[in-house]
This record gives C-alpha cells, sequence and structure tokens, in this order.
C-alpha cells in the first residue's frame, strides 16, 4: 500500500484539474475556473502524462482533443470523482456543517407556471432540504444527469435517452395558439381548425421556441406535417418571453396552455384552443439508481403536475 501511495500518478485534485480541461477543451478556461495560471494547469497535466507514460490530450494551435486513452480516463474519473464528492457530502452531512441539498435542473422550455407542481409540496414537508435549482437546455439537463452533477431533471424527453437514466413521471403538455389582446377575432371564438388558423394568422410574424431544442424539433415536425411551413420573425428559448412578446404585438405563437396560468385572468394575449391537438411530454428524469437516495425519493413522490 505505501508502495502504491508513493507511486500513483495522480490524486484526485490532478483528476479534478483533468476533468476540466476535458470539459472546457482548453488549458486557458480550465485554468480561470481553477484559479490557476495557464501554466500552472499544463505542468500538473504533463506531471500526469508523464508518470502514465502515455498522452492524455493532443494539443494543437486551435484546440484541445482528448486521445483514446484521455477519453477512457475522463469515462471512469467521473465515477470517482461524483463518488468522492458524495463521500465529502456525507460526512460534512454526518456532522451537522452541510443541510441536505437537491441538485435539480429545469429546462429553459419549461414556463415559470409549472414550477410550483414541481416544488410546492416537496418544500412544506421539508423545508429543511436545499434545492439548487439551474435552468439550462435539456439535452444540457440530461448531460449533468449523466456526469452526477444534478439529482433530477424536468425536462422534454428525446426519443430515447442514455441507458444511465429514467424516467420517473410523464405529463402531457397540450398548446394553444395565442395572439396580441389587440387582435381582431369574435370575442365568442374560442377554438379554431388548423385551416382557421392559417387563414387567421396569414399575415402575422412567427415566434416559436428554438427549432434546436426537443420541444422546437416537435412542434416543427408536427406544423410540416400539418402543411404547414413556417419560417419565424424570431425563435427564442423560452416560452414565459414569448408570451410577454405576444403581448406586446410583436407577433402570434403556440405554446403550452399552462404557461398561461401564470398570467390568471388579466387578458394580455387571445388565446385559442386548436384542432388537431398538439402536445409535447414532459418527464422527472433521474439517474438508474439501485437505491433513489433522499432527499430524491421524497422530491420525486411530491411532484404534481
Amino acid at each position: 500500500m505505501n508502495q502504491f501511495l508513493a507511486t500513483t500518478p495522480f490524486d484526485l485534485y490532478e483528476l479534478t484539474l483533468f476533468q476540466l480541461v476535458a470539459d472546457t477543451g482548453s488549458f486557458t478556461r480550465a485554468a480561470e475556473k481553477a484559479g490557476l495560471t495557464q501554466s500552472a494547469i499544463t505542468r500538473q497535466i504533463r506531471g500526469m502524462e508523464d508518470r502514465l507514460g502515455v498522452a492524455l490530450f493532443e494539443r494543437t494551435t486551435r484546440r484541445v482533443c482528448l486521445t483514446r486513452t484521455g477519453q477512457l480516463l475522463r469515462e471512469k474519473s467521473n465515477t470517482i470523482l461524483n463518488a468522492a464528492n458524495e463521500l465529502l457530502e456525507d460526512v460534512q452531512r454526518t456532522l451537522g456543517k452541510l443541510p441536505p441539498t437537491l441538485r435539480v435542473g429545469v429546462a429553459r422550455s419549461i414556463g415559470l407556471a409549472y414550477l410550483p407542481g414541481y416544488f410546492f409540496a416537496f418544500q412544506r414537508r421539508h423545508p429543511e432540504v436545499q434545492l439548487q435549482v439551474t435552468h439550462q437546455t435539456s439535452h444540457e439537463i440530461l448531460t449533468s444527469l449523466e456526469a452526477g452533477n444534478l439529482d433530477a431533471g424536468l425536462v422534454c424527453p428525446p426519443p430515447r435517452l442514455p441507458p444511465s437514466l429514467k424516467v420517473t413521471h410523464r405529463f402531457a403538455d397540450e398548446f394553444v395558439a395565442i395572439a396580441p389582446p389587440q387582435f381582431s377575432l369574435a370575442p365568442d371564438v374560442a377554438s379554431v381548425t388548423m385551416k382557421q388558423l392559417k387563414k387567421l394568422f396569414a399575415d402575422q410574424r412567427w415566434l416559436l421556441i428554438d427549432r434546436q431544442g426537443f420541444t422546437g424539433r416537435r412542434l416543427n415536425h408536427w406544423l410540416r406535417a400539418q402543411g404547414w411551413l413556417i419560417e419565424p420573425a424570431m425563435e427564442l428559448d423560452g416560452f414565459d418571453v414569448i408570451v410577454n412578446l405576444v403581448s406586446l404585438g410583436l407577433g402570434v405563437s403556440l405554446v403550452p396552455h399552462r404557461v398561461l396560468a401564470l398570467y390568471g385572468n388579466r387578458r394580455i394575449v387571445r388565446r385559442l384552443a386548436i384542432q388537431p391537438r398538439f402536445s409535447r411530454e414532459l418527464a422527472v428524469v433521474v439517474r438508474r439508481n439501485r437505491v433513489t437516495p433522499e432527499p430524491l425519493r421524497s422530491f420525486v413522490e411530491s411532484v404534481l403536475f
């Protein structure tokens, strides 16, 4: 054991620096995050490579890429670093220095009106738990879940999840058409067919959710299936912003009907149910653990939608 400790090619500190370079693809950016100089982090990585006897990165004038060995080390080191972090948190929690923490990622395409259903009941039952909530794309949240940087994600999931993840809840989220409050429309009109909607919105500017995201791709595919090719004036990554821009008269849109619940009875937009209906799927996603730890189990059981 003493011989191993004396000859081990790297420690957790160096492994963390290696992960930073791998994640950022840059010695400069990794050094900034670590609070080191570029030369210092370069020396650390070169020391690892010298002791291992292999190159971990391919360096060019433009970019830094992982070698095959580097890719293997990155994949395996995620487990080591996550286990070390969890061990440290468990020790600190046992000593009473750290409150229970739940790290949750919420997709940017999920509006603010959804959040009470995700958090309210849980926080009432477990006020001692500290929630760390991040706002990212669904793709970024799934990547963070895989890496162990999040405990749960609220996302519009892709058709296939990575094998290491699973869905605990699924929700159908129906869309409606919205227009500015001054839009010319009979007061009693609350529902339209797609043919009618095309005629009503023929000359309008469209504000749509970003087509690069999971929700945007599905909505775009559905519109094409209806024979409607829309080139939006603006693409945005959040529905709350879209609703507010429509209320200002900047265009029309299709949004989840639950997003509008945040605005109560204020008629900031005109809303129309559409036939046929379009809905996306929202899901709570977690890692596939044999035993779901607290407070994650309580959070999953408390979700309302």
